[in-house]
């Protein structure tokens, strides 16, 4: 009796695992992993300066080659707010198009240079891309709050006495007096960009830079590549009024090739032209 219970439970053993067997081998295998989610590029963000009433002035990186474009938006604050709005839109084309960035390049962009003045002026801060229902007039709010024009404070034929449209202007009590200047000057020496751009508005032209000793060769194919993109005239000397101090110059100085885009209106950030004009310039540096 014993052994027959024996070869009983045997065979039921034997039955079970002959049933597992057949539903392993003809049942549907469960479907594999999914491979994890492909991460994007963080784009490197590091505080390059605060302003004089303490707000950041940011800086994003993108790429990680040796040959550095810079790009500067808001220096005149919310008097051309449509500049640091082009930067954000540019800053935000990178983040969905990493693969825009040559392997040998890395694409700096500064959006904001004058935080102070755009804060006071539009009572916001920060990315934007759009700004409704504007002060009829926003010039008061183009110099930094020490009432200094940024574009008057850099150490090229710097004077205490600049202009803007033929109107006096405070330049600082020195080059370089101001923070936000610092901190520009700080970034461009440090990392010795091949090329830099400065986004303003309102006079629908690109301009080369020079400090006494004539246009750098490479600024004149850096406004030629750009302009010719972007569909904007490309324009040697600034010649409305004398300038003094300013940011482009002084890079000039430096042997740094810069170029100032003017935008044609304070109300437009002209995306579909400017891109055009950035994409030229990235490809002009690419290897």
């Amino acid at each position: 009796m014993r052994l027959l219970s024996v070869i009983l439970l045997l065979a039921i053993l034997l039955a079970i695992g002959g049933f597992a067997a057949f539903h392993f081998l003809h049942s549907t295998p469960p479907a594999p992993l999914a491979p994890p989610a492909v991460q994007m590029p963080v784009p490197e963000h590091h505080l390059i300066g605060t302003s004089v009433q303490g707000r950041e002035i940011d800086e994003y990186t993108y790429g990680t080659g040796t040959t550095t474009l810079l790009f500067v938006g808001g220096i005149h604050g919310a008097y051309e707010w449509n500049a640091s709005a082009l930067a954000y839109q540019f800053i935000d084309y990178l983040n969905a198009h990493p693969e825009a960035v040559p392997k040998n390049e890395k694409i700096t962009v500064i959006p904001d240079l004058n935080p102070d003045a755009f804060h006071n002026g539009l009572g916001l801060d920060g990315h934007f891309t759009n700004v409704d229902n504007l002060p009829a007039d926003l010039s008061k709010y183009r110099t930094n709050a020490n009432g200094v024009d940024l574009n008057r404070n850099f150490d090229c034929n710097w004077s205490p006495h600049g202009v803007w449209q033929a109107k006096p202007e405070n330049t600082g009590t020195a080059a370089f007096s101001e923070p936000e200047t610092r901190a520009l000057r700080d970034f461009a020496l440090a990392e010795r960009p091949v090329a830099v751009v400065f986004w303003h508005s309102a006079s629908n032209a690109v301009y080369a830079s020079q400090c006494n000793n004539g246009i750098l060769p490479e600024t004149l194919e850096v406004m030629n590549t750009y302009a010719k993109a972007a569909g904007y005239q490309a324009i040697k000397e600034f010649d409305a009024y004398i300038v003094t101090g300013a940011g482009e110059d002084w890079l000039a100085s430096q042997n740094i090739p810069a170029i100032t885009v003017e935008l044609s209106s304070h109300d437009k950030v002209e995306w579909d032209k400017n891109i055009l004009g950035i994409e030229a310039l990235i490809s002009h540096f690419a290897q």
